[in-house]
């Protein structure tokens, strides 16, 4: 079951490049702009319920996609971008198995313990 759940992310992340080909904005950005939803990470500098409150609104796919739906309604590329990069982001988050994450600690994730 892991193996066709990452199969899945991994066809979910193959579409975020395609979504992105259809922009027509140079290659190079994608790659550049994959790991800034990383820094939503910074909450865990508070503590580990606020990280985990950051990290989960950033990684929550459905957070991607409703920005990029909501880019195309107002014909706005660089929000139609974000998107993208969220959903795509997110996608391959969980085939290197990096879930959304539980209150208690940064390792305590949705598709379980980060490191077992």
């Amino acid at each position: 079951m892991k193996n066709i759940l990452k199969l899945e992310e991994l066809s979910m992340f193959a579409f975020s490049i395609f979504l992105f080909s259809t922009l027509h904005i140079a290659w190079w950005w994608y790659p550049v702009l994959l790991f800034v939803p990383d820094l939503s990470m910074v909450g865990y500098l508070v503590n580990p319920k606020v990280g985990a409150w950051t990290y989960n609104s950033v990684h929550h796919k459905a957070v991607g996609i409703s920005l990029y739906v909501l880019g195309i309604a107002l014909a706005n590329t660089p929000l139609q971008l974000t998107g993208i990069m969220l959903f795509g982001h997110s996608s391959m988050d969980r085939i290197l198995g990096y879930g959304l994450k539980y209150p208690d600690a940064f390792q305590h994730t949705h598709l379980g313990v980060i490191g077992k």
